[in-house]
């Protein structure tokens, strides 16, 4: 009878066919199930029969009975196998489990030891209720940050170097103070075992050039090339460099919404010539680092929220959604992989500029550097918080940015474009951030689909903005536990479909300044008292180092 049971295991002829489905989501085709999925189902299934079979081997009545009571035991043991292996999912060996950061966010010591302003400094002076000083004090803490990162797992820190720092006006005289701050952060994160991936410019570009036209103006490209190369050559230590962080939201901040200096709103052309020429800058700088041939890895950050037709059968929410996603996403993402604008894309980009006015200044020689850059990038950053949803609208523009955690005092409509609206289905942030893992999936799966030259992703911010409670020394952050979870558990489904997903960086590492919040939202591993810049870790620290230490999310 055992032989028997071998022969049938050997030789039954279930096979993954046998259990393949088709996924919807969001009104989209998908495909086949995740593959662990499917291929526990097929387990299971194969595991039922080759028992029915076996019991049906067994030729008395009685006997026959309690074959199949024992197989239903069997059955529901293996069940419940299968099932925690569904439930807990993993990360590779090699992840990277990181925490992220950005200079002028965390620093403080705006005007210390020589730093240029910027020109968030007069901004939020004069339209804020707060500043960036002392922020985290990081410049003078940050030996005391990268202890509790390795204390606590964290095996990687995304930083920023403030570009007036280096070079007070962006250009010009080198400070050696700001030179020599770097060399010490940088040799700290190799002492701690944490590796720096830094990032030229995250939001804070020299007053003297912003005032001057920032990215809009041609002149700051040949700068920013300039105090690339600087540092590509003067931080030899540094093996892993972005360009920008979040091209998208900048050109945003500054030009549609208008919570960025200078403030403008609604200027459309100006948000996709900030977008161009920063890519431009980035692919400069991209072809430069290859060409000297150092022997680190540089890429780019991008913000990628995805965004859905809040009805799939309309085609009006359809067309609403592709045009979203060309201003925030696909303008920037076919400068990086295709060197190019795709004809859909322009078509999109010009139909808006046609409703709202203004012309881009496109040269051939900026596509000649994108097309040089197009395939050199060694990975992608993807900063995700959230999803948004498109319905068709004919109106005027109208943007209000809910700055102060009043939940449901956002709005968002474009002329041309079309308006957000959350879905009842979906939970929203105090902040009206859309909460919707599935929607990191997506984006990794269609960056895989649609850029197939990309080589590697690392999940450069995710996190949840959180009204912290601190009790007892700590923050009892449950909610960001959850929505880390979930959004890692998706990110192991992409990473099981194919996707080659590197790492996760948690934003942040600890409490930082936000720049249109201020210090009441707060997203960090480590609540900082930013009266006495102590640290204590939260509940969510304790879990991030479980993980990292057992790659199992749970």
């Amino acid at each position: 009878m055992v032989k028997a049971l071998l022969h049938l295991f050997k030789n039954n002829s279930i096979n993954d066919r046998d259990c393949e489905t088709v996924s919807y989501r969001n009104g989209n085709r998908y495909g086949d199930f995740p593959n662990r999925l499917v291929n526990s189902s097929v387990k299971i299934y194969r595991f039922y029969l080759l028992m029915s079979q076996f019991g049906g081997l067994v030729q008395e009545v009685r006997w026959r009975r309690i074959a199949h009571l024992l197989l239903s035991i069997l059955l529901c043991f293996y069940f419940m196998i299968e099932k925690g292996k569904l439930m807990s999912k993993t990360l590779p060996k090699d992840f990277i489990f990181g925490g992220a950061t950005a200079a002028y966010q965390a620093e403080g010591a705006t005007h210390t030891d020589g730093k240029g302003p910027v020109a968030w400094d007069k901004y939020l002076a004069d339209n804020y209720w707060y500043t960036a000083e002392p922020a985290s004090d990081f410049y003078h803490k940050y030996p005391v940050d990268l202890q509790l990162a390795e204390e606590y797992g964290v095996n990687g820190i995304r930083i920023s170097i403030a570009w007036s720092r280096i070079f007070p006006t962006g250009y010009g005289e080198v400070n050696p103070k700001g030179v020599e701050f770097y060399h010490k952060l940088f040799a700290e994160c190799h002492k701690r075992h944490v590796e720096p991936f830094v990032t030229l410019h995250h939001f804070d570009t020299p007053e003297a050039l912003h005032s001057n036209g920032d990215f809009l103006n041609r002149e700051n490209i040949e700068h920013f090339v300039d105090y690339a190369a600087f540092c590509f050559e003067e931080f030899p230590e540094v093996n892993y460099w972005t360009t920008f962080n979040e091209i998208g939201p900048i050109g945003d901040g500054q030009y549609l919404v208008g919570k960025f200096p200078p403030g403008i709103q609604y200027d459309l052309a100006k948000v996709f010539q900030s977008h161009h020429n920063m890519m431009v800058s980035h692919a400069r700088a991209v072809k430069l680092y290859k060409d000297k041939g150092y022997k680190g890895e540089i890429g780019v950050v991008h913000a990628l929220p995805t965004k859905y037709p809040l009805d799939p059968e309309n085609p009006a929410d359809v067309r609403a959604a592709e045009l979203e996603d060309i201003i925030h996403n696909k303008f920037i993402l076919d400068a990086t992989y295709l060197g190019h604008y795709s004809d859909a894309t322009m078509e999109g980009v010009n139909h808006i500029l046609s409703v709202n006015g203004g012309s881009l200044d496109l040269r051939d020689e900026d596509f000649a550097s994108l097309e040089a850059a197009k395939d050199l990038n060694d990975f992608l950053g993807i900063n995700y918080y959230m999803s948004d949803w498109m319905e068709a609208f004919d109106g005027e523009t109208e943007i209000i940015h809910n700055g102060k955690g009043e939940k449901g005092s956002s709005k968002y409509q474009i002329k041309g474009v079309g308006r957000r609206v959350a879905p009842d289905y979906v939970p929203r942030t105090d902040w009206d951030w859309i909460i919707y893992p599935q929607g990191l999936y997506d984006q990794i799966m269609r960056v895989k689909k649609d850029y197939p030259n990309y080589k590697k992703i690392y999940i450069t911010e995710n996190g949840l903005g959180y009204k912290d409670e601190f009790v007892d020394n700590t923050v009892y952050d449950d909610g960001r536990i959850d929505y880390v979870k979930q959004h890692l558990e998706v990110l192991s489904d992409a990473i099981a479909d194919g996707a080659n997903v590197k790492g996760y960086f948690i934003w942040s590492l600890m409490d930082v300044f936000s720049w249109s919040n201020g210090y009441e939202k707060r997203y960090g591993l480590f609540y900082v008292d930013f009266d006495t810049q102590e640290r204590y870790p939260k509940k969510s620290a304790h879990w991030y180092k479980k993980l990292a230490e057992t790659q199992v999310i749970e």
